[in-house]
């Protein structure tokens, strides 16, 4: 792939060491969130590109934690600032799913499954998403990532529109435009 300089959107070939980089973060992350409510019951995944094996990628590793309760903003950031981690806010006050996910499918569920926390960690492209257990998207980043490692003609077409996106997203200052063209995607193959 040629390399797509002032390209925030700029895509990487899979690197198989994601996933052993994935596998450290989340045995960090279990380690601080230990004694919590709910962290027995957690799941600690590692979703998004970076965990399809063939899939090109922005070489960032996105992580999630789907836990219930959602854990005190305070606590949460005390237990992972050790961990390497600091809280998120976006590029710009629209940037998608810092504080919250886009509300998705007709199920009826209360507003505040939507509630999310957004951590990086310091010195790494690493994003880490802490959902709740009961989080229609917590649910299906799992369920599409799983689905792009099972079916190569599904996988085939995400990387195509991967692709189209990131040359659209060349010279643009972040990536939020990328990432809510991807979910539209997300959200059609749920239905």
């Amino acid at each position: 792939m040629a390399e797509q300089p002032g390209n925030p959107a700029r895509l990487a070939p899979h690197d198989p060491s994601w996933a052993a980089d994935a596998r450290k973060y989340i045995d960090r992350i279990r380690e601080a969130l230990a004694g919590l409510p709910g962290a027995d019951a957690a799941g600690f995944h590692h979703i998004g590109s970076t965990a399809v094996p063939g899939l090109d990628a922005k070489p960032i590793i996105d992580l999630q934690v789907s836990i219930l309760p959602l854990p005190d903003e305070d606590e949460l950031g005390a237990r992972l600032r050790p961990a390497g981690f600091r809280r998120e806010w976006g590029s710009r006050p629209d940037s998608p799913g810092v504080s919250r996910d886009i509300p998705r499918g007709s199920g009826d569920v209360a507003d505040e499954v939507w509630e999310k926390r957004l951590y990086v960690a310091s010195g790494a492209a690493v994003i880490l998403h802490v959902r709740r257990a009961d989080s229609p998207w917590a649910l299906e980043t799992v369920r599409f990532r799983d689905a792009l490692r099972a079916d190569p003609v599904l996988r085939a077409r995400y990387q195509e529109l991967k692709r189209a996106l990131s040359a659209a997203n060349a010279g643009k200052s972040d990536y939020d435009d990328y990432t809510r063209a991807k979910t539209a995607f997300f959200s059609d193959m749920r239905g």
